[in-house]
């Protein structure tokens, strides 16, 4: 890790690897927790395997869906790791999204507890890891980490 240039959270979740990768790859799981509540989310096509894409939609209300991410995978390693980046989009279009690029790194460990969490978002210069997180970085992240935590706890 960059402490220049990347963003980090870790998390311990109180279940095994494979629910959270569940949670990850199933698109009707995804939709519960990949966007801070009361918003809502929409999986338009999440292709998990290396080059395909994961695109999302977010709403407000519940019926008025507006882009969200339109981001590529660029590793999957089954059950340990996913790597996306939204600097290319989901048709493999080179992409300017807005506000930041960047690429985000998810690792799944196990650990005593359940499964250790970790996720390094990395950005192309030190003034995009700033905009992200005076953004609110560690609020997002964090908010769908725990999100992601609770259904994947049994306790959403």
């Amino acid at each position: 890790m960059n402490p220049d240039l990347d963003l980090a959270l870790d998390r311990i979740i109180r279940a095994p690897r494979a629910t959270v990768w569940r949670a990850w790859t199933d698109p009707s799981r995804l939709e519960r927790w990949w966007v801070p509540a009361p918003s809502h989310c929409r999986v338009d096509r999440l292709d998990v395997r290396p080059g395909g894409a994961f695109v999302t939609r977010l709403s407000d209300d519940g019926a008025a869906f507006v882009p969200h991410l339109d981001a590529c995978f660029l590793a999957v390693d089954e059950l340990e790791r996913l790597v996306f980046t939204n600097a290319v989009d989901g048709t493999w279009g080179p992409a300017s999204p807005d506000p930041v690029a960047m690429t985000a790194e998810i690792r799944l460990a196990d650990h005593p507890d359940g499964t250790d969490y970790r996720i390094v978002v990395r950005h192309a210069d030190p003034e995009a890891r700033a905009r992200h997180e005076k953004l609110g970085f560690a609020e997002g992240w964090g908010t769908v980490a725990a999100q992601l935590a609770a259904l994947a706890e049994g306790t959403a």
